[in-house]
């Protein structure tokens, strides 16, 4: 869990943090520093807001819980966060491009018109949406107990790095290629997004909302059983330990989704899972590609052959 809590607080902080840190340093480049309390007003006000949301999310589960109905709204949360997540992969992919350019216009135009309320509001936006997200992303990971896995050593490590990196960053102390990171880090999310929607309908087959036509594929619990419990009780069983330890299961059950003994419906969500994200990033960036392909063709023989006019390749 701390793992997953380390990713995606990181993830989420460091995409907060760069457009609080994109805004105040135009305000300052542009000799508009008086503007930037009225920035990190709207940032802390969003903290507090969704601090709100973590404290809302408890009371919801406990109230889940007093009913016996929990995992339901578990296994809801798991699924939803595997979609939200993948969903944010995309987003920041499409629009860290031209992040910089959109929030540098939008803040020229709050500037000029001298509208502060503006301001406020829209960094208080940015960094809602990214700490709502964190609350709900925890609620899947922690099972409902998002209170512990804020305090966890995962979450603080996660967002103390992404303060770092930042402030490296905007002093230009380190050159990081963002789009480059953002792949790296989107990997991980990912695989997050995927081990979350194996674990739900994990879920889903443990209380029978849906059955299993083949409800344990293979078997390889000797070699790396997927809790301590299931290492202890195979040793009790067989009076053989297993190759590596429950801890490491655990570990790779957080961050991969892993199961000893998987369904063929697990198997088949967690490959479908990607092969769904193949054929997005097929249709969607493959084609954008070869449209600047063809673009870059067209440009070289304009310049090699002169200009012909609009009929000239006909």
């Amino acid at each position: 869990m701390e793992i997953q809590a380390l990713l995606i607080t990181f993830r989420e902080v460091l995409e907060a943090l760069l457009i609080v840190g994109i805004i105040t340093t135009y305000l300052k480049r542009t000799d508009n520093k008086k503007f930037t309390k009225y920035v990190w007003l709207g940032a802390g006000l969003a903290v507090l807001a969704s601090l709100g949301v973590a404290m809302l999310f408890q009371v919801v589960f406990t109230g889940f819980a007093a009913m016996g109905s929990e995992i339901y709204l578990k296994i809801g949360i798991m699924l939803v966060s595997s979609v939200l997540l993948t969903q944010m992969v995309f987003w920041m992919a499409e629009h860290s491009k031209d992040m910089k350019g959109k929030t540098e216009g939008k803040m020229k135009h709050f500037v000029t018109t001298g509208n502060v309320v503006g301001m406020v509001v829209h960094s208080f936006l940015v960094v809602l949406r990214e700490g709502v997200e964190t609350v709900f992303f925890f609620a899947a990971i922690t099972g409902g107990d998002i209170e512990k896995g804020l305090q966890g050593w995962g979450a603080i490590s996660g967002a103390v790095i992404a303060a770092g990196v930042c402030y490296l960053f905007f002093k230009g102390t380190v050159r990081i290629p963002l789009k480059s990171f953002f792949k790296v880090t989107s990997i991980f999310i990912v695989l997050i997004a995927a081990g979350l929607l194996v674990q739900g309908i994990s879920m889903m087959q443990d209380v029978k909302l849906i059955g299993s036509i083949m409800p344990h594929v293979y078997n390889i619990t000797f070699l790396l059983p997927e809790h301590p419990i299931d290492y202890t009780h195979f040793v009790r069983d067989t009076g053989i330990q297993p190759i590596f330890s429950g801890e490491v299961g655990i570990f790779l059950k957080a961050l991969f989704g892993y199961s000893s003994m998987p369904s063929i419906e697990e198997m088949i969500g967690y490959l479908g899972y990607f092969a769904v994200i193949y054929m997005i990033i097929k249709v969607k960036y493959g084609s954008a590609k070869a449209e600047a392909s063809i673009k870059e063709t067209y440009s070289k023989q304009v310049y090699a052959g002169g200009y012909q006019g609009k009929n000239a390749y006909k």
